[in-house]
């Protein structure tokens, strides 16, 4: 009997726990909730009754792809068939362009099948496929200067954007011919994708050098890899930036002649610095490392947490000492509008 396609719905108790159990014995158990909550659709690939693969779909990002042997002679038909139903379904959705997060023995089944490898270390590895893709997203770069010149990279979040960020851009901008400002792009914070661009550019509009950019699909908050197929929680951290380092100085940085990084000091969250640590190790001496100490005001480090904070108590006095007239005039305009999206459970925690 041919295997065949069902849907798998975790709000289904029993289902829910077949399918972990299933996924436990492939050596998958991580199903913490920031894994499972953007999960849109599961499918399971049944040999009658039993459960013998299974993937799902988060946004653009395939996850929870596991196939047994049980029953059948090899694999691969099993591995083929789940991921022929979720990139078709993708499809449906108008969805042409996709991520892979894997353990390290599996990148050659999905290269097998179209996935092209952006970055890989021993703890993982992140492959796409389809368009529009990294190229893709390196053409519509600007081109600035040439070998010779000296460029360099900030990444920011800006939510919202500070005198901190303002401070780490002019320095980079003193210091360089050009400075690439990539705005991280993922709509998960008080400030929107849109706005926060939109701030950053105002911002740092008389830097003549320096231009801002969106960090499309390939600047996203390393936070967000998946992690399910990692056990240990103290190597996730060590996986994602690790990663998000080796994309950044492989592909993005080489492809616009980038030479240097600079980013802030951060005296307020482990998980950062140990991401700055990442960054020195892995860019060694192809790309040079500026860390740049935080701005204080009034003995306060600045930081767009903090801004966010007073935004939600109504502290004017702590947001606009924090952040340029630009993004204090924004918030003074919407500010009705930001606390409705905080009351309403927009999370300020975080970076």
């Amino acid at each position: 009997m041919a295997d065949i396609i069902r849907d798998i719905n975790l709000n289904n108790p029993t289902q829910r726990q077949y399918w972990q159990t299933f996924l436990s014995e492939l050596d998958i158990d991580n199903f913490n909730e920031k894994e499972l909550i953007g999960i849109e659709k599961i499918v399971g690939l049944f040999d009658g009754e039993r459960l013998v693969g299974t993937g799902a779909i988060a946004g653009k990002v395939l996850k929870y792809i596991a196939v047994c042997d049980r029953g059948a002679t090899s694999k691969g038909a099993r591995f083929n068939q789940v991921m022929t139903t979720l990139e078709n379904y993708m499809a449906t959705l108008g969805r042409f362009h996709h991520f892979v997060f894997t353990k390290p023995r599996y990148i050659a089944s999905f290269k097998h099948i179209g996935f092209g490898v952006l970055a890989e270390s021993s703890l993982g590895a992140i492959l796409e496929k389809g368009l529009p893709d990294v190229h893709s997203f390196i053409r519509q770069l600007p081109q600035m200067g040439n070998q010779t010149s000296r460029i360099a990279a900030v990444i920011v979040n800006a939510n919202p954007f500070t005198r901190g960020h303002r401070y780490l851009i002019e320095k980079a901008a003193t210091e360089n011919d050009f400075v690439y400002v990539f705005v991280v792009a993922q709509d998960v914070s008080l400030f929107t994708t849109a706005e926060r661009q939109m701030l950053v550019s105002k911002g740092v509009a008389d830097l003549k050098n320096v231009v801002v950019v969106s960090g499309g699909d390939y600047m996203v908050s390393y936070l967000t890899f998946p992690s399910y197929f990692i056990h240990d929680e103290t190597t996730v951290i060590d996986y994602q930036t690790t990663l998000d380092a080796r994309l950044f100085k492989n592909i993005i940085a080489p492809a616009r002649h980038i030479t240097r990084r600079y980013v802030g000091s951060e005296p307020l969250s482990e998980t950062t610095a140990h991401y700055n640590q990442t960054l020195a190790r892995e860019f060694d001496d192809s790309i040079e490392l500026t860390i740049v100490p935080r701005l204080n005001s009034q003995r306060q480090v600045v930081s767009a947490r903090a801004v966010r904070e007073a935004i939600a108590t109504d502290n004017r006095q702590v947001w606009t000492e924090m952040v340029p007239e630009t993004t204090a005039l924004f918030i003074s305009e919407n500010i009705t509008a930001l606390q409705t999206r905080i009351r309403k459970g927009q999370k300020i925690d975080g970076n």
